[in-house]
């Protein structure tokens, strides 16, 4: 299971690195040249010093126009340690490789998404020596993608959106977006970009109910948190947690659940019926229409 953003930023960026020149090209309007190949790197930027540093994510791309390094940074809340890291990296990265380095800063804070987006600038006021303007990836300029069809039509675009909108009341419709749309794709990118988005939902309720999606729509993803999953199954366990998902699913939906229709649920012991109204419960508009049988 993916520990941490930082890790599951590593992880998605290294399956589909098109989706980082994608999102300079189409969110920030960036002119980035068209990529012919891209390749991941060490992230490792430790000198002989024993001084660590790391960036999230190091790709190369090369391009009619040269060859560009794109050092990628997750950001969770404003660090203003960053005004001499993320200078140091750029320069490293040059000095090392010869090729201009890129600083992509991605986040799902509008307050920290505003302050990554301020020039560093060192050196004397008015003369600087040095200026860095990190490009910022966050939830003021990636589109809300909560259309199933257009989930569909750019499911990494989707992924994105998910990580820096999917939560608060916008969150099933971004969340059931996507969830549809990975049913289009091979499984092993859908299992990548399933546990990136579980890793990078910060929101408690939202997380939850990507978890319950995944399994209402019977995908098992290649991850330990499926396992978890099966096992926490033993037979009446399994029967009242799904039971609570199908409620969960309808009232983060908005949709009512009357007093019968709660009994109703809670009452079956039939683990394979909740199943059917787990995957029922996604897309109805009317409660009453879980027990409306085909």
């Amino acid at each position: 299971m993916v520990g941490s953003t930082h890790e599951a930023l590593h992880r998605i960026f290294q399956k589909d690195p098109t989706l980082l020149t994608k999102a300079l090209q189409r969110v920030l309007e960036v002119p980035f040249p068209e990529p012919r190949e891209i390749a991941a790197m060490n992230v490792d930027l430790t000198e002989i010093e024993p001084v660590e540093r790391r960036v999230d994510t190091l790709l190369r791309a090369e391009t009619d126009e040269g060859t560009y390094l794109l050092a990628v940074e997750s950001q969770g809340k404003p660090d203003e340690r960053k005004r001499g890291s993320w200078p140091y990296y750029l320069a490293f990265l040059y000095e090392k490789y010869r090729c201009e380095p890129v600083l992509i800063v991605t986040t799902q804070s509008s307050a920290t998404a505003k302050w990554a987006a301020q020039p560093i600038q060192l050196g004397l006021r008015g003369r600087e020596s040095l200026t860095v303007r990190p490009l910022v990836l966050g939830p003021d300029n990636v589109p809300l993608i909560a259309d199933e069809r257009e989930a569909v039509r750019d499911v990494p675009l989707a992924v994105l959106s998910a990580m820096t909108h999917g939560r608060g009341r916008q969150a099933p419709a971004i969340l059931e977006s996507l969830a549809a749309a990975l049913k289009t794709i091979d499984r092993d990118s859908a299992a990548v970009f399933v546990q990136f988005v579980d890793s990078c939902l910060v929101d408690p309720q939202a997380k939850q109910m990507w978890r319950d999606l995944m399994t209402a729509i019977q995908y098992f993803w290649r991850h330990p948190l499926a396992e978890q999953v099966r096992e926490e199954g033993r037979e009446q366990g399994r029967i009242q947690e799904r039971a609570e998902m199908v409620l969960r699913v309808l009232e983060w939906r908005g949709v009512p659940v009357s007093d019968p229709v709660r009994e109703r649920v809670n009452a079956c012991a039939d683990l394979d019926q909740l199943d059917i109204w787990a995957q029922r419960a996604v897309h109805v508009t009317d409660a009453a229409e879980l027990f409306v049988e085909e």
